[in-house]
């Protein structure tokens, strides 16, 4: 499965707690991020000396991780506004 273009799961649950959506839109706004550094041709090996098949393999891991810990650290405040329209669902 690519880490990148995993479906989220939201919850449907009577008693979703806040801290749960926060992290569910925190979760979303990295997969949006991996898409965009994907799209920018982060991870790219450079003509000549690339690691072949295996960099290839596991750029999409690293795409995912430097995604998730781009919107752990407010990202590009997608998450809260997600966050705010899941919330605003849910009252």
């Amino acid at each position: 499965m690519d880490p990148i273009t995993h479906q989220l799961v939201l919850p449907h649950k009577p008693g979703t707690k806040a801290a749960d959506l926060q992290k569910l839109a925190t979760e979303f706004e990295a997969v949006f991020l991996a898409q965009m550094l994907k799209s920018a041709g982060l991870g790219k090996a450079p003509t000549g000396f690339g690691g072949g098949t295996g960099e290839d393999q596991f750029t999409s891991f690293l795409l995912a991780e430097q995604a998730r810990a781009m919107a752990k650290n407010g990202g590009i405040g997608l998450a809260e506004h997600i966050f705010k329209s899941l919330k605003g669902g849910m009252e």
